[in-house]
């Protein structure tokens, strides 16, 4: 039973921190759908912006994980590590420098990422159903996750070139709308 009253304590802070910062709460979902509809606008763009800053991201890591692998030389390991950094810095330059050569693979990733979204906002609405009112808009972005990943699933390859651009706006609009809704109940929340 104590398992049970952890739970609900966890529950209870969970919607209590969420009122206390309702605002960020809404500010964070407005320049969410700010930039969802701008990605929308001009998918091609996003889609672009996108390749290049996972290129970045693999840049930047490959680059820590050169230097830490090089100051740790003596351990097992070493020329696998370091031929993964290196690896890590070849694919995030050619990310950067033909950001067009990493979009179909990109697109698969995004795919995962969309299930994986879905799946954690559809469990964590459902878990916390009792304590948010908008725990039904948190369910409908998970579905909306699910339904963005089939869809570029159908369109593969074809649609890759605009489709990355497009969900992650979509995504970003639907994310911005749940936190924005969120933050309302949780200010209405404390009102009672």
């Amino acid at each position: 039973m104590s398992d049970q009253s952890d739970i609900e304590g966890l529950r209870r802070q969970l919607a209590l921190t969420i009122h206390a910062h309702w605002k960020l709460f809404l500010a964070q979902g407005i320049v969410l759908m700010v930039l969802g509809f701008l990605a929308v606008a001009v998918p091609i763009l996003a889609t672009l912006a996108v390749e290049i800053f996972v290129g970045w991201l693999f840049f930047v890591a490959g680059m820590f994980r050169a230097v830490w692998v090089w100051r740790s030389r003596q351990m097992p390991g070493f020329a696998w590590s370091l031929l993964a950094a290196v690896l890590a810095i070849v694919l995030g330059l050619i990310l950067i420098l033909r950001p067009l050569a990493g979009v179909l693979t990109l697109t698969m990733v995004l795919v995962a990422f969309f299930i994986i979204e879905g799946i954690a906002s559809i469990i964590g609405a459902i878990e916390h159903r009792q304590h948010l009112r908008s725990w039904g808009w948190v369910l409908f972005s998970g579905i909306i996750d699910l339904l963005l990943a089939y869809l570029i699933w159908a369109g593969w390859p074809s649609s890759a070139s605009w489709a990355i651009g497009l969900l992650v706006g979509i995504n970003m609009l639907f994310l911005g709308l749940s936190l924005v809704m969120t933050a309302l109940a949780a200010r209405v929340m404390g009102n009672q």
